[in-house]
């Protein structure tokens, strides 16, 4: 039995998935299976895939359902007892299973281990900003209040026993996009997270994500499941507040009122700067104007998004 379960939900990434497979491969650490679910591509993504023989690679095809039905069924078919997950674009450094398994033997009691990031753009590769306060080579955190600018748990950058999925549940079908961070919500009130502050993986950012499709905002998560928890959880409280914030404003850039109110409404504004209750003020296409300058800065390594 390997180590390690890697999983990869695969829809149509023929030009990522090669290089994200042998970013696997490259490991220092090689007690792993990898496990590929096909989630209905039309490109040559399965031709890709297939060039690879190696016995290490398992591949499954399914008609599409999308990440969460995709990760979770690869979650099903997983023997290891640490899971772990890699998007089809992404890619591991050659030590990322090696600083993992030095993590989780020198912190058996912890179930979540994580590492920091770097994002890299069509401009520019930009490491992730965190608000942790640096005090070791690694850090056991409070998942909320170590999440206010980058999440500390990267779906491609993190290791969970596979206990947590028993308990906590999988990653929520009816979610097309936020289901991750609905699935680290449910964790980070459960356990906290063992972080270490090495770069250990690159993310890929896709402007043609469905995180940054209009379209989809309707079925991102609505935080009805948390209200409860919120009341009692001023840490939870402020990192929903600053995810209202953010969708809020997409919500408004998409000229979508109803949603606008409904993520606005839910805001505790205290929790949020003068600089951020401004830009909830302006009109839509002021805030577009703004988004596109951020946008284009943070492809460039230049400044913060304030819209996160």
């Amino acid at each position: 039995m390997a180590f390690f379960s890697i999983i990869i939900p695969l829809y149509n990434k023929e030009n990522f998935i090669e290089s994200t497979i042998q970013s696997i491969l490259n490991q220092t650490f090689q007690d792993f299976e990898i496990i590929i679910i096909n989630d209905g591509s039309t490109d040559k993504s399965e031709e890709k895939v297939l060039g690879f023989k190696n016995s290490k690679i398992h591949y499954f095809f399914q008609e599409n359902k999308g990440a969460s039905e995709t990760r979770n069924f690869g979650i099903t078919k997983a023997s290891a007892a640490y899971i772990t997950f890699l998007d089809a674009d992404d890619y591991w450094y050659p030590d990322f299973l090696s600083v993992m398994f030095e993590k989780i033997n020198q912190f058996p009691k912890h179930k979540i281990f994580t590492g920091a990031i770097e994002i890299e753009t069509p401009k520019n590769t930009i490491p992730a900003l965190y608000s942790i306060e640096k005090t070791n080579e690694s850090e056991i955190v409070n998942y909320f209040k170590a999440s206010l600018k980058q999440s500390v748990i990267c779906t491609s950058c993190a290791v969970f026993h596979k206990s947590i999925f028993d308990e906590i549940g999988l990653f929520d079908p009816k979610i097309k996009s936020g289901q991750d961070t609905d699935l680290w919500i449910r964790m980070g009130l459960v356990y906290p997270v063992l972080f270490s502050w090495q770069i250990l993986a690159r993310y890929v950012y896709d402007d043609k994500s469905l995180s940054k499709n209009d379209a989809f905002l309707t079925a991102k998560m609505d935080f009805t499941k948390f209200l409860e928890a919120e009341k009692s959880n001023p840490d939870l409280k402020l990192f929903l507040d600053l995810n209202r914030f953010s969708l809020a404003v997409k919500s408004k850039t998409a000229s979508n009122k109803t949603l606008f109110n409904y993520y606005y409404n839910g805001i505790d504004l205290d929790n949020l700067s003068l600089k951020k209750r401004f830009l909830l003020m302006l009109p839509s296409f002021l805030l577009r104007i703004l988004i596109e300058v951020k946008l284009k800065s943070a492809e460039m390594g230049i400044g913060s998004s304030v819209f996160k």
